[in-house]
């Protein structure tokens, strides 16, 4: 399943995302946002598919928003899935960044929309919106405060200069820092990492992280107790500890 502007491939477990706009430095416009859109469906609709990493064609990563397309009308956005089809998408499988280049703008926030990130040393992660009256609306002004430092978010949104790689993992933003054109091959090996494990339980991380985010922490423990009651009477809990008794990998089966 692959456009223009968006490839998909399958590489073992995992589905390998690219964003391939490489003359206008993988920036989004509405088919963008539809391929991505497209292929998060996919990676929800396919159980042999564990997590998936994105990426950018050519060494970049995303410029951003498509400011001439958004000029002409074109909306990067989509209803309930955010910018890209991404920022706002709720998924129940790992979401890995791989990012080289730049990640600028929207493309930052398209790698702050996934639960890791892996960074080339090279990389530029910037919010240059400020620099073109614009706000990082995209999930960079809510989630970076939250993420890094009150102060280093707020000089990163209110600056607009970007940031290396490096620093990015200096930070926290990243969590893996790798020479420059290693960050899809050391994406895809912390995938299959991830998808050893048990999808249920991936999937429950990633409910009771979203349900605590900004709520009180009885709010947050209720919620973790719905996620526990359902998740406990799987099947794959039932195999896990089988599993660890008899010294043998799991045999998952996602129910």
């Amino acid at each position: 399943m692959s456009t223009n502007e968006v490839r998909t491939e399958v590489i073992g477990r995992t589905l390998l995302i690219t964003i391939d706009r490489a003359a206008a430095r993988n920036a989004v416009n509405a088919a963008v946002a539809t391929g991505l859109a497209a292929a998060l469906d996919r990676l929800e609709a396919e159980p042999a598919l564990r997590a998936a990493v994105l990426t950018g064609a050519d060494g970049t990563f995303s410029a951003g928003m498509d400011l001439k397309a958004a000029l002409a009308g074109e909306s990067p956005e989509l209803p309930g899935r955010g910018f890209g089809g991404l920022t706002r998408a709720e998924t129940s499988k790992p979401l890995i960044a791989a990012v080289e280049g730049w990640a600028m703008g929207g493309g930052f926030e398209l790698a702050l929309g996934c639960d890791l990130i892996v960074a080339a040393e090279d990389a530029k992660f910037g919010l240059p919106e400020v620099k073109r009256g614009l706000v990082a609306a995209g999930g960079g002004a809510i989630r970076l405060p939250h993420r890094i430092p009150h102060h280093l978010a707020m000089e990163l949104l209110l600056t607009g200069e970007p940031i290396t790689g490096a620093r990015a993992g200096e930070l926290g933003i990243a969590n893996r820092v790798v020479p420059a054109g290693d960050t899809a091959a050391v994406a895809l090996q912390l995938a299959e990492q991830l998808a050893a494990n048990a999808p249920l339980a991936l999937a429950a991380v990633k409910k009771i992280v979203r349900a605590a985010d900004g709520v009180p922490e009885n709010e947050a423990f209720a919620a973790q107790a719905r996620e526990m009651a359902g998740l406990m009477s799987s099947q794959d809990v039932r195999e896990g500890m089988r599993a660890f008794t008899e010294r043998r990998a799991p045999a998952w089966q996602g129910k």
